[in-house]
């Protein structure tokens, strides 16, 4: 577990934070641009050192009583620009990370993180021969092989084109769900966090405004990620059956069945689908003589106003 509790005024700025992070999995700070998320990390971190508060990881004390430097903080951090070394291969870049921490304290190996990336065949390479896709891979691998307490990906697919990012989400996929260690996900993006993270903080405007799993915090009406014109829910699945004719895949939930494209996963997977509310129609009567394949009955619950010409449901 990961507690923190600090106020910290950057200029005109103030960060007013108290809250805690799961010690496993990924756990997504998400808010809109400007309300002070990459403060947040930097003063976590301690890149920015905080007058007073507490910051805890694993029972070990980062600042309180005392105050642990930056270097003493097992951290392994990726900016946005990734930020590798343009003179040195990716090899040399990653042994950089990997040779300066001590073999006894090495939890995750070289070759290990090079196949979870995918960049064995990148490795002779410099930054400049590579797409931005495998330079952001890259980065993530060297702040990985810092064996780090702490993972912190800020925003690692800003700037990134649609193709970037649909190549290197399956490798954050694999890499998230392979580690033993907790990974704080930096984003805006509604679409990044419902595919990737397990719990979510909301910010906004220095404080954090609610936190819960990913699925409870996209479902609250009340709050900023429903409210959105591309709002979503969130409904873990398995996979049941595939249809080979017509390329289909059954996925199996508590309320049913769906029915989708045909994914390229084993039967019994878990599958995370996202049901944007823009694909959702509500009818009194069931739909007969239609090409709709996902019909369930519902009760409406709550009818909330986004605004003049919105309702959330």
């Amino acid at each position: 577990m990961i507690e923190f509790s600090f106020t910290y005024n950057k200029g005109e700025f103030k960060l007013d934070m108290e809250g805690s992070i799961p010690g496993q999995g990924v756990t997504a700070l998400f808010g809109p641009s400007g309300c002070g998320k990459t403060t947040f990390l930097r003063a976590l971190s301690g890149l920015d050192k905080v007058p007073s508060g507490k910051v805890k990881v694993n029972n070990s004390t980062w600042q309180g009583a005392s105050f642990k430097p930056v270097h003493e903080r097992a951290i392994g951090f990726d900016f946005q620009e990734g930020s590798l070394f343009a003179h040195l291969t990716v090899k040399k870049n990653l042994e950089f990370a990997y040779k300066r921490v001590p073999e006894e304290r090495r939890n995750i190996h070289f070759d290990e993180t090079v196949d979870l990336l995918g960049l064995k065949d990148h490795l002779q390479k410099e930054p400049s021969q590579l797409s931005g896709g495998e330079r952001q891979r890259a980065a993530i691998a060297r702040a990985l092989l810092t064996s780090p307490e702490l993972l912190i990906l800020d925003e690692p697919l800003t700037g990134l084109d649609n193709k970037s990012k649909n190549e290197i989400l399956p490798y954050l996929e694999k890499l998230i769900s392979s580690l033993k260690m907790p990974v704080l996900y930096v984003s805006h993006d509604t679409g990044e966090v419902a595919r990737l993270a397990d719990h979510v903080l909301l910010m906004d405007s220095g404080q954090i405004s609610a936190s819960g799993t990913v699925q409870e915090i996209f479902s609250r009406m009340d709050l900023s990620p429903a409210q959105k014109a591309d709002t979503e829910s969130i409904i873990e699945t398995t996979v049941f059956e595939h249809d080979e004719q017509y390329h289909l895949t059954t996925l199996d939930f508590s309320g049913g069945k769906f029915i989708v494209s045909k994914v390229n996963q084993p039967i019994g997977s878990s599958i995370r689908l996202r049901i944007l509310a823009r694909g959702v129609s509500l009818t009194l009567q069931k739909p007969e003589e239609t090409s709709i394949l996902n019909i369930f009955p519902v009760t409406v619950k709550e009818v909330h106003e986004v605004d003049n010409s919105r309702l959330n449901v």
